[in-house]
């Protein structure tokens, strides 16, 4: 492992480890309890996080050692393994805690927070903040804090051909980079949140999200992906890039991009069989980060499967999903 691997890799191992919400702990309790010894970590992330709050709904991916052991029958197991990750939800009313969580076997997390991986869904929330409410042992940590720091190394990868400009030598922002960057992948998932609400991701931590980023460019640098050549006096990091690589990347996630919104789409289906009340849930979702109301008939929420395909239409049409 190189200096700069380390560098990264103790970014997220700090971050990881710091103190969780007692709310969220309980929670994360709940969920072991549901799924048994198939969990192996449980990690915290999300809005709740970042405002430091149990009030919402919290975030959470249970990582499994495989998808068989953590349910009692198999046909969620099936799901899980064709298409990770299976989304439930989950809520303590007498402690007003709620919660909704993906649950994906650690060869999965791992995987998908790799630049290989066609979904961009672990990479994108995991270049992020985030906490082991639990984990079963040190090397489960190390695990989890590898592919986090794999998430931001991919995620790093995808900004330089996202940014602007063709030239080998660019002068980019970071706060620029992260902004355009979770817009991007925001738009691959078909997520309601405003561009605001997107933008204020990053701006919440922003020397967090610059030295992730510096971190990872250094790693990319030793890989042969680009060069950093130092900063400006305005602190826009200085990069070099063949022009050729960047055409072929940009390329690249034009396809990926069709390929995420189809899997994105895909794992919507796929939630309605695992998360039990996710009609009002999306609903509500969506009416509370467009600023849209959604009404739907009683024979759409009955039968949304059947039903309800004009209002994603709509919703589609009209850029409240994207």
């Amino acid at each position: 492992m190189t200096g700069a691997q380390r560098a990264l890799e103790a970014i997220f191992r700090a971050e990881l480890a710091a103190p969780v919400l007692e709310g969220a702990l309980r929670v994360a309790n709940e969920i072991r309890a549901l799924h048994g010894d198939a969990v192996v970590a449980l990690l915290f992330y999300g809005s709740c996080l970042r405002r430091g709050t149990t009030e919402g709904v919290l975030d959470f991916y249970a990582i499994t050692r495989d998808y068989r052991s953590a349910y009692d029958s198999a046909w969620p197991a099936l799901l899980g393994r064709a298409l990770p990750p299976n989304v439930h939800y989950v809520e303590l009313p007498e402690q007003d805690l709620r919660a909704k969580y993906a649950l994906i076997s650690l060869a999965d997390f791992a995987r998908q927070a790799s630049p290989a991986s066609l979904d961009c869904r672990v990479w994108s929330r995991f270049c992020q903040p985030a906490r082991i409410a639990w984990a079963r042992d040190d090397a489960t940590r190390e695990a989890v804090a590898t592919a986090c720091a794999n998430a931001a190394l991919t995620m790093a990868s995808r900004m330089l051909a996202w940014a602007s400009g063709d030239a080998r030598e660019r002068a980019l922002a970071p706060r620029a980079l992260w902004a355009g960057a979770f817009q991007e992948t925001y738009r691959a998932e078909l997520r309601s949140e405003q561009p605001a609400s997107i933008d204020a991701i990053a701006a919440a931590d922003p020397a967090r999200y610059d030295a992730v980023l510096r971190a990872a460019l250094g790693v990319l640098a030793q890989r042969g992906e680009c060069e950093v050549l130092g900063e400006t006096a305005q602190g826009e990091l200085r990069i070099s890039q063949d022009p050729a690589a960047l055409g072929r990347a940009r390329r690249g996630w034009r396809a990926r991009r069709v390929v995420a919104k189809a899997l994105a789409i895909a794992g919507l289906l796929k939630t309605a069989l695992t998360f039990q009340g996710w009609l009002p849930y999306v609903v509500w979702k969506l009416e509370r980060h467009s600023g849209v109301r959604i009404e739907l008939s009683e024979r759409q929420r009955r039968r949304p499967l059947v039903y309800a395909w004009p209002v994603i239409f709509r919703l589609l049409r009209s850029g409240v999903l994207r």
